[in-house]
């Protein structure tokens, strides 16, 4: 079962409260997905370690089958 971009904002937004989210749906199927997180917690962060965290946000979907391709990219704000 796909998932919609509500839920994965959802996810997102429990672990980043405060975080500016985009998120795009790439094939129009409901299973390949992209989200663009902005977040001051990850300022002087590595985008690796900025990744991972949104990652962990969403492992359970992931795990389960029900994500199956989320694309990131994260930065603090400017």
């Amino acid at each position: 079962m796909a998932m919609e971009a509500h839920e994965i904002e959802a996810l997102i937004r429990a672990s980043f409260p405060e975080a500016k989210i985009t998120i795009t749906d790439l094939a129009g199927d409901g299973n390949h997905w992209a989200a663009e997180v902005i977040d001051e917690s990850f300022r002087g962060k590595s985008r690796i370690q900025q990744q991972r965290a949104v990652n962990a946000a969403v492992k359970s979907e992931i795990d389960s089958g029900k994500l199956h391709a989320l694309a990131l990219t994260t930065k603090a704000p400017d």
